[in-house]
């Protein structure tokens, strides 16, 4: 456990995102500062406003440089009922993508984002009981199914597979 003041606590947060294999949750900044969550969540917004480029997802908080590399990403149009969703899903984790995020358009905030952050089954079982526990709506509901995620892969065949899995499954909006 650290015990620091405020600007000292951001710069080791800070740290503590760019050397991490994965996501760190508030909870456990918070342990680790002896602090609440919510100073956290502030101590947050402040590296962000000071143009720290940190990503908040369901499992925690990364640093944007974890993304960087050789990884390729592709967008995928896609449409379907809540039904669909963990259906979707499985395919992008089952051919070795990672679903960044999920997009909708929505006609009053234009873009709407959320960070997803799933590369594995395991990832996509705690999202849906996430999902189902928080009583939560999907984002795709505001736009009657239609959305997009963002994927990363290794390899250009990964893609394809995916493309192929999404059109199989009647997901992928057509061109």
């Amino acid at each position: 456990m650290i015990d620091v003041e405020g600007p000292e606590r951001r710069n080791c947060i800070k740290e503590i995102l760019m050397n991490a294999e994965g996501p760190v949750t508030g909870s456990q900044l918070a342990n680790r500062f002896k602090v609440s969550r919510q100073v956290i969540v502030q101590d947050i917004a402040l590296l962000r406003a000071s143009g720290q480029d940190i990503l908040a997802t369901p499992q925690g908080y990364l640093a944007v440089t974890a993304f960087t590399g050789t990884k390729i990403l592709r967008t995928f149009a896609v449409k379907h009922d809540f039904e669909g969703l963990e259906k979707e899903l499985y395919i992008f984790v089952d051919n070795g993508g990672k679903v960044l995020d999920v997009i909708v358009e929505h006609p009053l905030y234009g873009e709407l984002k959320g960070m997803l952050m799933l590369s594995t089954r395991r990832d996509v079982e705690e999202f849906m009981k996430n999902l189902h526990s928080s009583n939560a709506q999907p984002l795709s509901l505001l736009t009657e199914g239609v959305h997009l995620h963002t994927i990363e892969a290794d390899h250009p065949e990964t893609m394809e597979m995916i493309e192929r899995d999404l059109e199989k499954g009647g997901i992928l909006l057509n061109k």
